[in-house]
């Protein structure tokens, strides 16, 4: 039987003080993080040159690769299945499965001529019970990937004014999704994916795809949260600046990490 969503944190709040039962872990199951998907095709151009040879997720930041902070943070709760959408030099992700052997490439061979649609719906297979990332996301805090989730929902940190993606949101449920607003929520592209949702995506992404030149140029987070947004019930999760970098150029990077400056 499904649990209320006050049933659910009862129980959750007890699994976080070690304090569940088997009963409460049972009842827990149906709502554990089984899968991600991490979408890394992408080139990183603003990042040149040192993306000529190395992908964006895999450069270097302070000793550790990017994408290397979303994968410890999944293998942390028990994340049974990785998948890894590459494009751009996707050889070089081969790297990853000497530590990371969870970890399956699915490869987008359109990944040059469209935006991460695409990339969406070469794991749309996997979307179940699934976060997805963009890959480029230096994650510092770790905890905001919860074993355990009620409902579908994207990270946002909430902002009175901004320039950049951003969702509108009413009563913690995004109802809309675009470039610069106020009173909204700045876009971490951090998602998680109920089961029914999942089921959903598998469908509604490859029949978007497939219908208009249009949206194959169109980020996939607009399927949910724009094109077919009265199919998902999506929720916010708040988070705060400090717990994602977000390193789009080469001076950002230079900034965080003084090897990069000349």
């Amino acid at each position: 039987m499904a649990l209320t969503y006050d049933e659910f944190k009862a129980i959750e709040a007890r699994y976080e003080t070690g304090e569940a039962t088997e009963l409460d872990l049972a009842a827990l199951e149906p709502y554990r993080a089984r899968r991600a998907v991490l979408l890394a095709s992408g080139f990183g151009s603003r990042m040149m040159p040192i993306t000529i040879n190395t992908p964006k997720p895999l450069v270097d930041v302070n000793g550790v690769r990017i994408i290397e902070t979303l994968l410890s943070a999944l293998i942390a709760i028990d994340v049974e299945e990785i998948y890894i959408v590459t494009g751009y030099r996707a050889e070089c992700f081969e790297v990853l499965n000497r530590d990371y052997p969870m970890v399956t490439l699915l490869n987008n061979p359109l990944y040059a001529t469209t935006n991460n649609i695409s990339s969406a719906c070469v794991a749309k297979n996997h979307l179940r019970n699934a976060y997805v990332f963009e890959s480029d996301l230096f994650l510092n805090n770790p905890a905001l990937l919860k074993k355990y989730r009620y409902r579908s929902c994207y990270m946002g940190v909430p902002v009175s004014e901004t320039s950049d993606w951003c969702f509108e949101v009413l009563d913690g449920r995004i109802i809309d999704l675009h470039k610069g607003g106020s009173n909204c929520y700045h876009m971490y592209g951090i998602s998680y994916w109920s089961e029914e949702d999942g089921e959903k995506l598998e469908y509604d992404l490859q029949e978007c795809f497939d219908a208009d030149d249009e949206v194959k140029q169109r980020f996939w987070d607009d399927v949910p949260c724009v094109i077919r947004r009265e199919n998902y019930d999506i929720a916010i999760e708040e988070c705060t600046f400090d717990d994602v970098l977000e390193i789009d150029s080469l001076a950002e990077l230079q900034e965080i990490d003084a090897r990069y400056r000349i």
